[in-house]
């Protein structure tokens, strides 16, 4: 489990499906109401609190993101708001909201990261993705057709190696980001810079 303050009143921790395994659950049970789903989103905050020193009260809004074999990224908003008078004692109360995203997209920090990831991607025969630059990063976005044949893990592990999954979606990048690669992204950038 990674943890990472964003701001005054918000963190996000992702999670790998193997943290989950760890912990006993797997990605079917996150769509179920079950005591184990409270049990691990109540732990998460806990753990999030004591690490990042995030003190938890009044209303917690979760948004899980399941990110196709990469994990979870959970972002944690606190809103603080007056008590009634009447209930004098602490407590938080969680509102989840849970999505699903099918898309292999990855953030980088910087371009260079995306020439040593193509380097290695290409050594496995991968040539396709797209490449985008929005708001100081790059996403290379990874389809169904460039990974069809190919072990889904590996490239993943590749990818995480160089870069953090990411909750934006294509949708997006296509209309507010600037278009680096639209195709083949992988060759090219091997054809210009390797």
């Amino acid at each position: 489990m990674r943890l990472e303050r964003l701001s005054t009143n918000q963190f996000k921790i992702f999670l790998t499906f193997d943290d989950l395994v760890e912990r006993g659950l797997t990605k079917e049970d996150l769509w179920l109401d079950l005591p184990r789903v409270h049990q691990l989103f109540h732990d998460m905050m806990y753990e999030a609190s004591d690490e990042l020193g995030f003190e938890l009260e009044g209303m917690l809004l979760v948004q899980v993101h399941l990110m196709q074999a990469q994990g979870m990224m959970v972002i944690v908003t606190q809103n603080e708001y007056e008590l009634d008078s009447e209930d004098d004692e602490e407590f938080v109360e969680m509102k989840v909201t849970l999505d699903e995203s099918r898309e292999l997209i990855f953030a980088f920090m910087d371009f260079e990261n995306i020439i040593q990831v193509s380097s290695h991607l290409q050594q496995l025969g991968l040539t396709g993705g797209s490449v985008y630059h929005m708001n100081d990063l790059y996403y290379m976005q990874i389809s169904e057709e460039d990974v069809h044949g190919q072990n889904r893990e590996h490239i993943i592990a590749i990818l995480s190696e160089f870069s953090s999954p990411s909750i934006v979606t294509s949708y997006k990048l296509k209309e507010y980001g600037k278009v680096i690669f639209d195709s083949d992204a992988i060759l090219k950038v091997g054809e210009y810079f390797l």
